[in-house]
């Protein structure tokens, strides 16, 4: 009878230790001799640990998750050399082999392999700086506009900030329309544009695929649009 309570006991121990998993993320951080390796992720607006990884002398790494749906993750360097600023990797999380490697001195600046939602967030991104150049240029106007006090000048750039929002905003529902086989396109909606008019949000949400629609994020944007039009 004691054998038995201690064989259980082994299977018990066994099942527990047993992590689900249907993601597996390797990669290295060349030049990262000590530090930790955080895999996170948001849940219930709060950022959580879902694994970690010490690194004392090699800088291979490797993460097994549960991905129940395309998600935002990210994955976060803490170099225990009590710096106020870390790293961390922001990355479209999915089903499958994942990898990541970086540098130590850039590490933001990743190689990301594995997911086809990550390849449609990263074009994405690189478009978008254009816009977030012309937005620097006009900051950088609008200061010197302030303080020659040129009413006019000041005027035209309030207009020129208008419009390149607005070229911003639509190319985000545009491309989104153009994604709607992949859970990038909600996610860019309920990250990029929520405040957008209900008229874009509605139209990107009806575009989807069933399986999108049914998706992580999916389920954010019709929240997004409920909550919307409660309001207004």
């Amino acid at each position: 009878m004691k054998y038995l309570v201690v064989i259980l006991m082994c299977f018990a121990v066994v099942a527990c230790s047993t992590k689900e998993s249907n993601l597996v993320i390797t990669g290295k951080v060349e030049g990262l001799k000590k530090g930790k390796l955080y895999l996170q992720k948001i849940e219930d607006t709060l950022l959580v640990n879902i694994d970690s990884v010490i690194v004392d002398g090699d800088a291979n790494f490797e993460f097994e998750a549960l991905v129940k749906s395309p998600q935002i993750h990210y994955l976060y360097l803490d170099k225990l050399d009590n710096s106020e600023f870390d790293d961390r990797i922001r990355f479209f999380a999915e089903e499958g082999e994942m990898t990541i490697n970086t540098t130590l001195k850039n590490f933001e600046e990743a190689k990301i392999e594995g997911s086809e939602n990550q390849v449609k967030l990263e074009y994405f991104n690189a478009m978008i700086k254009r816009f977030n150049k012309e937005n620097l240029a006009l900051v950088k106007e609008d200061f010197e506009a302030q303080k020659a006090n040129d009413q006019d000048k000041l005027l035209e750039l309030e207009k020129r900030f208008d419009r390149n929002l607005k070229r911003r905003y639509l190319y985000t529902v545009n491309y989104a329309l153009n994604q709607k086989d992949f859970e990038v396109a909600p996610y860019l909606m309920v990250s990029e544009v929520f405040d957008a008019n209900i008229k874009y949000l509605d139209t990107v949400y009806n575009n989807l695929a069933p399986k999108v629609k049914k998706s992580f994020y999916g389920e954010e944007l019709k929240s997004l649009i409920k909550e919307r039009k409660t309001l207004e």
